[in-house]
């Protein structure tokens, strides 16, 4: 170990860290050396070094800023997709209402009809209108999910796109 007086107080240093302190610095005559003493690292390989840690350092801020661009894409693809979910369950617990009042109506119905052919009337005007209102509310419900896989999708899908493009012109 050497020791070094600096600013007026003794400082401990090993070997190496004299060595880094000199690589720092540009000291090219206390430098670590190649191929023997008195070879300092010639001048071009220190440019390619820097040019080296200056290409990491763009490519890491480059992979940094695309992961984080690709974060926020899923974040908003997870939050539609919850808002879809939100939306899907409440198309369904309007559809069943519709349904269940629609049920209460003919119970009321064939609870009002005088005769057996009455009754049979009523429930085939019902069964008749429950088809129509099943196909139009699965319809509806098909449209929906639709629409909810379309925006669930969107914020990936413009990710991507964007991606591509920087990609192609970058």
């Amino acid at each position: 170990m050497s020791t070094n007086k600096v600013n007026n107080a003794k400082e401990t240093e090993t070997p190496a860290e004299s060595a880094n302190d000199d690589v720092a610095k540009g000291d090219a005559d206390t430098a670590p050396t190649l191929g023997g003493p008195g070879n300092a690292a010639p001048e071009g390989l220190r440019a390619i070094a820097g040019q080296s840690v200056t290409r990491s350092r763009d490519a890491y801020e480059n992979a940094r800023s695309t992961m984080e661009a690709s974060f926020e894409a899923l974040e908003r693809s997870l939050d539609q997709a919850g808002q879809g979910a939100a939306a899907l369950n409440r198309k369904v617990i309007e559809l069943a209402q519709t349904n269940l009042n629609t049920g209460f109506d003919l119970a009321k119905d064939l609870a009002g009809a005088k005769n057996a052919a009455e009754i049979m009337e009523v429930q085939a005007s019902f069964v008749r209108k429950q088809f129509g209102a099943f196909a139009t509310q699965a319809e509806e419900v098909s449209t929906l999910t639709t629409k909810i896989a379309a925006d669930t999708a969107s914020p990936i899908k413009d990710h991507v796109s964007r991606s591509l493009a920087n990609a192609v012109t970058g």
